[in-house]
Formats: C-alpha cells, sequence, structure tokens
C-alpha cells in the first residue's frame, strides 16, 4: 500500500473493501501505522515490509516475532525505520488471494509469506519485489520454489520441518509406548504440509508394525469431534505442521487428557500448550532464521533465487511434564535422556 494511497480517505477505504474480511493491523496489533519518519537507517533508507500470514495461532506468531527480531537486529526496526504492513487472512482462502493482490500492487520492499497458503499465493502473484517464505513445511511439493538449493525467480525462505524429525518422533513412540499400536492423527487433508507429514509418519510407524488411522477435517470447528472419533480406535494422538488442525488444539488437548491419552505434536508451541511431546524447535528461532534472510536481501542487495532454502538441523526432544501426568503418563528417566538440551526442552 503506498503513502499516497494512506494520506487518501477514500483511496484507503476502497482497499480495506478489498480485503474480504481479512485483519489488517501493525506488528502489535494496532491499526495500520503510517510510513515511519525520520530514523532512517544508516544511508537514509526506509523500507516497507508486506507479511500475510493464513491464520494467527502461536507457532505462526511466533515465526512473525522472531523475524522481526532478527531484522531489529540487523538495524531495520518498526517504528524507527521500518513500516510492516500485516495481514491475517483468518484461514479463508478469498482473503489469502486478496492479501497477495494488495500486496501486487503495493509498494512493498519485500513479501513475507507465513504458512504454505499465503506463500503459494504471494509466489503467484507477487513478481516485482523479494519473496520470502517461513512456516512451510515442503517448498518444493507445494510448488513454492523448484529447488531447494537455487529456488531461482524472486523467492526463498526457510522450511520449518525437518524429515527426521517425524521420523524421530514416530521413533521414541515406538521405542518408549510400547503399547502404543495405533497412532490417530487429526488432519486437514486439503493442507500439503499436513498430507507429507503424515506419509512420513505412516512409513516410519510401519517399520515398527503400528497403524495410522486418520480423522479427517475441513475446518477447526471439526477439530475435537474428529478427536473424539479416534478414541477406542487408537492408542495415541499425533498432528503434523496444520495449520487449521494446530489452531484446534486446544480441543485435541482435552480429549485426551479426559481419556488419558498420549498426545504427540509437530511442533513445540503445541507442546508447551499441553500436548506431550514433540521432535522440533522453536518457531521464533525459525522466524528469525528467515529474518536475517530477509536483512541480506534489504541491505546487501543479494538476490533471493541464488539463496538457498533453509531447513532446521538442531532439532531435539521436547518434553511436557505436566501433560504427562494429565494424560497418564509415567516419564522415565530413559524419556529424559534423549533430550539433548534438558533446561530448554523439558518442560516442567
Amino acid at each position: 500500500m503506498s503513502k499516497k494511497i494512506l494520506a487518501t480517505a477514500l483511496l484507503s477505504l476502497t482497499l480495506i473493501a478489498a480485503g474480504c474480511g481479512a485483519k489488517t493491523t501493525t506488528n502489535d496489533g494496532g491499526a495500520a501505522s503510517p510510513a515511519p519518519s525520520g530514523g532512517a537507517a544508516e544511508g537514509g533508507k526506509n523500507y516497507t515490509i508486506a507479511i500475510s500470514q493464513i491464520v494467527e495461532h502461536p507457532s505462526l506468531d511466533a515465526t512473525r516475532d522472531g523475524f522481526l527480531a532478527a531484522l531489529k537486529d540487523a538495524g531495520i526496526e518498526e517504528g524507527k525505520n521500518l513500516k510492516v504492513e500485516f495481514d491475517s487472512a483468518q484461514d479463508d482462502q478469498s482473503n489469502n488471494l486478496s492479501i497477495a493482490q494488495k500486496i501486487a500492487g503495493g509498494d512493498a520492499d519485500l513479501a513475507l509469506g507465513i504458512a504454505t497458503p499465503s506463500a503459494q499465493a504471494l509466489v503467484e502473484n507477487v513478481k516485482k519485489i523479494p519473496v520470502l517464505f517461513a512456516a512451510v513445511t515442503d517448498p518444493v511439493a507445494s510448488n513454492i520454489v523448484t529447488s531447494l538449493d537455487k529456488p531461482g525467480g524472486n523467492v526463498t525462505g526457510a522450511s520449518d520441518t525437518n524429515p527426521a524429525a517425524v521420523v524421530q518422533l514416530m521413533d521414541f513412540i515406538a521405542s518408549d509406548f510400547p503399547k502404543v499400536k495405533t497412532v490417530g492423527m487429526v488432519i486437514n487433508e486439503g493442507e500439503s504440509n499436513a498430507v507429507v507429514m503424515a506419509d512420513n509418519a505412516e512409513q516410519a510407524l510401519s517399520k515398527h508394525g503400528i497403524k495410522l488411522v486418520k480423522a479427517p477435517v475441513t475446518n477447526t470447528s471439526e477439530v475435537k469431534q474428529a478427536a473424539e472419533s479416534l478414541i477406542g480406535k487408537a492408542d495415541a494422538l499425533f498432528i503434523a505442521l496444520d495449520n487449521r488442525v494446530v489452531s484446534g488444539s486446544d480441543a485435541i488437548i482435552e480429549v485426551a487428557n479426559a481419556n488419558k491419552i498420549p498426545f504427540f505434536s509437530s511442533d513445540r508451541d503445541t507442546v508447551e500448550k499441553g500436548a506431550f511431546a514433540t521432535v522440533g524447535f522453536k518457531y521464533y528461532d525459525h522466524g528469525y532464521q528467515v529474518g536475517q534472510m530477509a536483512a541480506e536481501v534489504l541491505k546487501d542487495g543479494k538476490n533471493p533465487g541464488d539463496m538457498p532454502v533453509k531447513m532446521q538441523e538442531k532439532l531435539d526432544l521436547i518434553l511436557n511434564l505436566k501433560s504427562a501426568e494429565a494424560q497418564g503418563i509415567t516419564v522415565t528417566d530413559a524419556m529424559k535422556g534423549q533430550v539433548k538440551d534438558a533446561a530448554a526442552n523439558i518442560i516442567q
């Protein structure tokens, strides 16, 4: 959105209408702020970054916070020399498309897509400025880039997973929960991230003779019913990096606790909320990684298409001991011994 457009109320109202219900805020949740004046970066440069996020939940919000923190550490700070135009699509695909089209017609210096649907819409519509992505599980399978090593065009970013994470988590279930013969998975099969991770989980579990049973959902309101449908069919519950399902994870935690069934997630934030375990990392750190890439593009003039897609390498088992008690799990010394950084990743 250009500064001239912001100066005219009529055109500003027109652009708000075009948002089709999308939520537009600054990073602190207030109304869209005017462009920063004064306090420009060294060399007198001000920046505008447009952020499109499919929905707001702890993992994606932490990604955004980390992204902006990395920029701040690089001397690009909101309120001083950075204007942030943040839009949440509220898990609505028409909003998601409208946001991407608005960014394409604006004058931002760089766009960030948080989560696969947002990144896909930006890549499809935004051609004139750098596009970075975060919280995307498989950017190649999602047609966001054609290669991880050489993304090409105006696009790069970081994947929020490492296939080894799912395998390690399934191996943990197999080795430390010998009574688990079936794992139930609430899944939105319309999200490619979830499908890829489900396939990885199913392959890993099959090597241990464990079955994966899926309970599909099409929206967040169906998550609790789907989780309840797995009781009696599954010995444990698991979810992927599935935005629609993660948004409803409170309901799965409730079902898991009520039925004393172990609940495993693919992200740390859901473990902090009440799932028992994951193999993963902090999404804040993931966002920070992408923010560092953005700083290289903005300050050093790097071409995104020449910057390899980054992946999470530092994986660790993360356990929530309170959740273990709520779900009837006896946490053994053998379980704790698998946590590399116990101080950070055993949640009391």
